[in-house]
């Protein structure tokens, strides 16, 4: 059965501008390639795709993957993902200052959903934002139950 997480991927519309968001955030790149013929076809159920993806890591080494397909893009417009839509919900990250990693979020482009919530423990504050594509984000920062 499952073993590990190996990575989260997001299919991004502008790989460039997607680099410079998460990059700022803190991800660092790891690795970035093209790829296409028969196996990525296979893989993603695309005959004929050309894609791009990127994997950023994390300090803790998680990895996200960013995606975005050339010869397939999806064309709708960009909308703000709903909490509530089915299907894969958000990514959270874990974040040294949340009201910094929060400017920083419009300052890149992305919508800030709510202002930072202490949660009912105390143990942490959360705030939802979106990206320039309108994944949803979840950012916490940890409080420190000592001080």
């Amino acid at each position: 059965m499952i073993c590990n997480t190996r990575h989260t991927g997001l299919v991004i519309r502008d790989m460039e501008r997607s680099l410079a968001f998460y990059l700022a955030l803190g991800l660092t790149l790891w690795k970035r390639e093209t790829e296409s013929g028969s196996f990525i076809d296979t893989v993603v159920g695309i005959p004929g795709v050309e894609l791009e993806w990127a994997k950023l890591q994390a300090p803790d080494g998680s990895l996200v993957e960013l995606l975005q397909y050339h010869s397939h893009p999806d064309t709708r417009s960009v909308e703000n993902t709903p909490s509530n839509r089915l299907g894969c919900s958000h990514i959270a990250f874990t974040v040294d200052d949340l009201a910094a990693t929060c400017q920083q979020v419009i300052q890149l482009g992305g919508v800030i959903v709510n202002s930072p919530a202490d949660s009912p423990n105390g143990k942490v504050r959360v705030a939802y934002c979106h990206d320039s594509d309108g994944i949803l984000i979840e950012l916490v920062e940890e409080r420190d139950c000592h001080g």
